[in-house]
């Protein structure tokens, strides 16, 4: 999947992510840049990505199945 990134650097306190692991389940992980990374629910993952202000999406598409995507977003 191609995008245009941005010219200006994105600022953020906290990246959420889901990924995959190799048995195909999805783990979801709440990070703050260069402190902590932590593993977090599905429900807590949810409830962010509803009611948090996201900044940017960054989808992740698994190179050995182009059908599977993952992705991070940034508040």
């Amino acid at each position: 999947m191609k995008f245009v990134p941005s010219p200006i650097p994105v600022h953020y306190k906290l990246m959420y992510s889901a990924t995959a692991n190799k048995s195909g389940r999805m783990q979801y992980h709440k990070v703050l840049p260069g402190r902590s990374k932590t593993r977090i629910g599905r429900n807590d993952f949810i409830e962010a990505y509803n009611t948090s202000q996201i900044i940017a999406i960054n989808l992740l598409q698994d190179k050995q199945n182009p059908l599977l995507f993952q992705f991070e977003f940034f508040v």
